[in-house]
């Protein structure tokens, strides 16, 4: 434990702390019928920095395959690459002569953690798509029978709405109920609306749920 614990690696510590911070808050998150990484994505997605600010950070985050993966998840790779990195930097110095100052480390952890951080989001991405919509435009889900799975649906906090497309592909949609609607957990749903990966759902009357529920 001597080893790890030196001068100069306070910054790595910090960044093993927030990664279990932004575990901890994505866990809460789903708990509460909601995704952090979702609310994340659409928050930096609907009002992020504008004009030149906007264009350097949109290429950081483009060349770091934000694309590909939520927000969140990047995060948790890059500040996770940074603190092995950092580690294995001042394990090294102090056994050559003396851990370096963080103001050197730092640098040098950072170099080696974002190419590392591109080349993991890009394979993360290929096994967990970032959104269920991926495949399919968003307008083929219009009119499908889902099952509300986190709920309840309101014009709050969205929820999840499992659904089956015409290839009998299961997808998990982020949805609020339509206004003047609430939907309890586990009842059937038509969706209606959808933008910018978030859809709109009414109950869907008996008839369908009924013959949904015996597909299904």
């Amino acid at each position: 434990m001597d080893q790890i614990i030196q001068p100069g690696t306070a910054p790595f510590w910090v960044a093993l702390l927030v990664v279990v911070g932004l575990g901890l808050v994505e866990l809460v998150s789903v708990v509460l019928g909601l995704s952090a990484s979702g609310l994340l994505d659409d928050s930096i997605g609907h009002h992020g920095p504008d004009g030149h600010e906007a264009g350097l950070l949109g290429g950081w985050m483009s060349w770091l395959n934000a694309g590909g993966v939520p927000i969140l998840v990047l995060a948790v790779i890059l500040l996770s690459a940074f603190a092995v990195f950092g580690f294995a930097i001042q394990g090294l110095a102090a056994g050559i002569l003396r851990p370096l100052p963080a103001i050197m480390a730092v640098p040098l952890a950072l170099v080696p953690a974002l190419p590392v951080t591109r080349w993991l989001s890009r394979g993360i991405a290929r096994i967990i798509p970032r959104d269920e919509t991926n495949v399919l435009s968003q307008a083929e889900f219009i009119g499908l029978i889902g099952t509300v799975t986190i709920g309840p649906l309101d014009q709050g906090h969205p929820g999840a709405v499992r659904v089956k497309d015409r290839h009998d592909n299961i997808h998990t949609l982020r949805a609020k109920a339509a206004p003047g609607h609430r939907i309890e957990t586990g009842a059937f749903v038509v969706i209606v609306d959808g933008s910018d990966g978030l859809f709109q759902a009414i109950p869907a009357p008996q008839e369908l749920g009924a013959v949904d529920s015996k597909e299904g």
